[in-house]
């Protein structure tokens, strides 16, 4: 769970920025993170709020993949999906970029 921590609501607030570096900290001991990588890793998060709503646009439910494979999975169909939408539309002369159909 790379998400902003919200020190609001705390005496205490930790000395954090994600939620995951308490869960690294708290389970582990020899798992380092590197800040970059999360702040990148976070960045990303617009393309892949994105590609959910795209696939429930399209009636194919909430993404709810457990796991590396699986959420691989899910995501290469939801770009293959998001391929189609993108052609669909360029052949309908609608914007390529368009979300949905």
């Amino acid at each position: 769970p790379i998400a902003p921590y919200n020190p609001r609501n705390t005496d205490h607030p930790k000395d954090i920025e994600y939620r995951v570096e308490d869960r690294i900290t708290e389970h582990s001991e020899d798992v380092q993170l590197k800040q970059s990588v999360l702040d990148e890793t976070y960045n990303h998060r617009t393309g892949v709020e994105r590609t959910n709503d795209a696939v429930k646009d399209c009636g194919l439910g909430h993404v709810r993949a457990r796991g590396r494979v699986h959420a691989r999975t899910e995501v290469f169909l939801a770009l293959c999906l998001r391929l189609v939408i993108a052609i669909t539309n360029y052949e309908r002369g609608n914007e390529p970029g368009c979300e949905k159909l």
